[in-house]
C-alpha cells in the first residue's frame, strides 16, 4: 500500500484532499506546518497557526488517519521571508507563495514527509499532475478555472512533480465543500485563508519595516501626454515613507487627494527614493508590451519543452494569479533569457512577480520578471 502524507492545513481543501486519498485505498497521514510565529503588521482576526492546527487534528480524528506536525518557521523566513525583504528593498515585488511552494512545501516538507516514509506529498491545490507518453511530468491547470492554483506551483521541478499528488484538481469547490459536509469535516464552512502563505493579512509596510527603513521621498506625478516623451518627468504632489513600500499599478496609500481620477502608481525609484503615479486606470504608464526573465531565473516545468536561444513559440501567458491567459510570443534570446511580447499592452507588469507560460491546460516554464518593457 502506497504511503501519502498530506500537509493538513486546516482549511477545506487539504481536508478533503485526505478523505479521497483515503477513500482511494491509500496508507494516509496528516502532517501540518508550523511556518510563522512573528505577528508583527499581522492585521487582527486573521486566524493564527494555532487554529489551523487545531482544526487539522480534529480533521485527522475524524478520518482516523495519524497526524504531526513540524515547525519549518527557520525554514520559512530563511527562503521566503527574508527574500520578500531583499526583493522589497531591490525595488521588485516578489510572489512569496511560489516561493513557498518551491522552498518550503515541495522541498522542506516533502523532506519531513519522507521521514515518515511517504512515497508522496499531497495537498489541497487546484491543479492537476499527469505523467506524459515521453517520460515527463505534466503541470495541468485546476478544472475549476475560478481556482486554478497551477500557477502558484510555476516553480516546480520534475523531482518535485514525481513526488506530488493533488487530488481536487479534477473538481470544482463546490464538490470539494458539498464532500466536507456530507463527511462531517471541522473544516467544512471554514473561510478559505487570504494574504501571504502562512503568515496572513498584513499591513505591508509596517511588516516590511521589520527590516527596511521608512525614509521620506516625493511623489511625481507624471501625466499621460507627457510620459512617452519622458516617464520620469513631472511635478511633484506629495510625500511618501519609502519607495521600497510601493508597487506598480497600487491605488491605496498615496495619501494624495484634490485630482480629476484616481492615482496610480506607475513607477518607483528606490535609489533615488522616489515615487512615480498618474491619473486614471488608462494612464499610459501602467500598460506594458513586453517584459523580459534573466536567463537565471527561467525555469521549465517540462525542460524537454524548452525554447532554444533564437527560438520562439507561440503561447498563454499569465503575469499573477487569476489573470485571464494572455496571448504572447515567448522568445529565447542571446544568453538564455527569456523575451515575452504579448499581442496586446497587459497592465501591471510588475518585477519581481512570476511570468508563467501555457500550452492548452499545461504549464511549460516560468521566470520572476526582471524588467518591463514599453515599445
Amino acid at each position: 500500500m502506497k504511503k501519502v502524507v498530506v500537509g493538513l492545513s486546516g482549511g477545506v481543501d487539504s481536508s478533503v484532499a485526505a478523505y479521497l486519498l483515503q477513500q482511494q485505498g491509500y496508507e494516509v497521514i496528516g502532517l501540518f506546518m508550523r511556518n510563522w510565529h512573528d505577528t508583527t503588521g499581522t492585521l487582527s482576526g486573521d486566524c493564527p497557526w494555532e487554529d489551523d492546527q487545531l482544526f487539522a487534528e480534529l480533521v485527522a480524528k475524524k478520518l482516523d488517519i495519524p497526524f504531526h506536525w513540524v515547525d519549518l518557521s527557520e525554514q520559512y523566513r530563511a527562503r521566503v521571508v527574508d527574500y520578500m525583504f531583499d526583493e522589497y528593498s531591490k525595488g521588485r515585488t516578489p510572489n512569496p507563495d511560489v516561493l513557498c511552494n518551491r522552498e518550503i512545501k515541495f522541498d522542506v516538507f516533502l523532506q519531513e514527509a519522507l521521514k515518515l516514509g511517504a512515497d508522496y506529498v499531497a495537498t489541497g491545490h487546484y491543479c492537476r499532475v499527469e505523467h506524459s507518453e515521453e517520460g515527463f511530468y505534466r503541470l495541468l491547470a485546476g478544472v475549476d478555472g475560478s481556482k486554478d492554483q497551477s500557477y502558484f506551483l510555476c516553480q516546480l521541478s520534475q523531482a518535485q512533480l514525481s513526488r506530488a499528488m493533488f487530488p481536487i484538481g479534477g473538481m470544482l469547490k463546490s464538490e470539494v465543500r458539498r464532500i466536507a459536509e456530507e463527511q462531517r469535516l471541522a473544516t467544512a464552512k471554514r473561510k478559505d485563508s487570504q494574504g501571504i502563505c502562512f503568515v496572513g493579512k498584513v499591513d505591508l509596510p509596517t511588516f516590511l519595516q521589520q527590516k527596511l527603513a521608512a525614509r521620506r521621498g516625493d511623489i511625481i506625478e507624471v501625466a499621460a501626454d507627457e510620459f512617452r516623451k519622458n516617464p520620469k518627468a513631472g511635478v511633484k504632489v506629495g510625500e511618501h515613507d519609502g519607495a521600497h513600500f510601493y508597487t506598480i499599478g497600487q491605488r491605496k496609500g498615496l495619501g494624495v487627494g484634490g485630482k480629476a481620477e484616481p492615482l496610480f502608481v506607475i513607477g518607483t525609484d528606490v535609489e533615488r527614493n522616489i515615487v512615480y503615479v498618474g491619473q486614471g486606470d488608462s494612464h499610459p504608464g501602467l500598460y506594458r508590451n513586453s517584459l523580459s526573465v534573466d536567463a537565471d531565473d527561467v525555469h521549465w516545468v517540462r525542460p524537454d519543452r524548452a525554447l532554444s536561444e533564437g527560438g520562439s513559440a507561440r503561447f498563454e501567458v499569465r503575469i499573477r494569479y487569476r489573470q485571464p491567459l494572455q496571448w504572447a510570443t515567448v522568445r529565447c534570446v542571446a544568453g538564455g533569457g527569456i523575451v515575452v511580447d504579448f499581442d496586446e499592452p497587459q497592465r501591471g507588469v510588475t518585477p519581481g512577480q512570476f511570468a508563467a507560460w501555457y500550452d492548452g491546460d499545461e504549464l511549460l516554464g516560468s521566470g520572476a520578471i526582471a524588467a518591463s518593457i514599453l515599445s
